[in-house]
């Protein structure tokens, strides 16, 4: 089947999480199994394995990929509430992975309105049955509201949060993201990135609550890790780091009641060929820990 999506970090994954003949998996954020895939076909073991996504189109793509009956169980739900339905019946895991970013079809596809390089609508919503939208931040908040989000979740510098927030509380409304992005980038400095990269991702942010999620999925995590089970997450931006980071260090250093044990102690990023064939994966940073034996 077609590959559509390509998936960071693979090899260190695979390093990582070492799946083994019949182990268990779970996948919080499948997507196009794109690291499910390999996993899987180390375990063949498809009756104990899980993978979660709250996007319906990665959803009907893992249903023809596994027919049901024949594949992992699939589940349409964002993490959070993923790992409270598997907690309420007793699940556990030899090895979870979750991937934060965002997939190669969602930023690919312009009717997802994800990417500013094309003209898609104003939506960045990872599940489509939610009501709220880009277009309600970008042309209905106030102008505090936008400095705000830049600063928090685009890691903007107070005074460019305030000239984009300007800048689009002056000239909406906005019909699309090409629109947007055209505006912000209009008046910036030159930079490696698109000037509305940070502004984009404050919004998808926003709009999917993704740092809200990542925050209360992490503690309950370790209950669905078996004994020497390993805990895989990749992120992309520094706030979802932090979080992750700072959740290992914090569940790592109780002594005897630690639930987690370190693997990696800094994150690993991705190497020079992947960069290469992947410019996407140069932000991806992996973290993994284990629960104790």
């Amino acid at each position: 089947m077609e590959t559509l999506h390509n998936p960071v970090l693979l090899s260190e994954v695979m390093a990582q999480l070492q799946p083994k003949a019949g182990e268990s998996y779970l996948d919080l954020t499948a997507g196009y199994a794109g690291h499910a895939q390999p996993i899987l076909a180390v375990t063949r073991n498809y009756k104990d394995a899980v993978l979660v996504d709250r996007d319906e189109y990665a959803i009907r793509f893992l249903e023809s990929k596994y027919p049901m009956g024949e594949g992992p169980k699939l589940v349409h739900r964002d993490f959070y509430n993923a790992v409270l339905l598997l907690i309420e019946c007793g699940k556990t895991f030899d090895m979870i992975l979750a991937d934060f970013g965002v997939s190669s079809p969602q930023l690919d596809q312009a009717d997802r309105g994800f990417s500013f390089r094309e003209a898609g609508p104003l939506d960045m919503r990872m599940d489509r049955k939610q009501e709220f939208t880009a277009d309600v931040v970008v042309n209905k908040w106030g102008l505090g509201q936008l400095i705000e989000i830049f600063e928090k979740y685009g890691e903007m510098s107070s005074g460019f949060a305030r000239k984009v927030a300007r800048e689009i509380v002056t000239h909406r409304p906005f019909h699309n993201t090409l629109e947007l992005a055209e505006t912000i980038a209009k008046g910036s400095r030159h930079s490696r990135i698109h000037p509305a990269t940070k502004a984009f991702q404050a919004i998808r942010v926003v709009v999917n609550d993704e740092l809200a999620l990542i925050e209360k999925t992490l503690p309950l995590l370790p209950r669905l890790l078996n004994p020497g089970g390993r805990l895989a997450i990749i992120t992309f931006h520094s706030l979802e780091d932090r979080l992750v980071k700072n959740y290992f260090k914090e569940a790592s250093s109780r002594g005897f009641e630690s639930e987690l044990r370190l693997i990696t102690k800094s994150p690993i990023t991705a190497g020079k060929m992947e960069l290469v064939n992947n410019p996407r994966a140069r932000s991806a940073k992996l973290r993994v820990a284990a629960r104790g034996c």
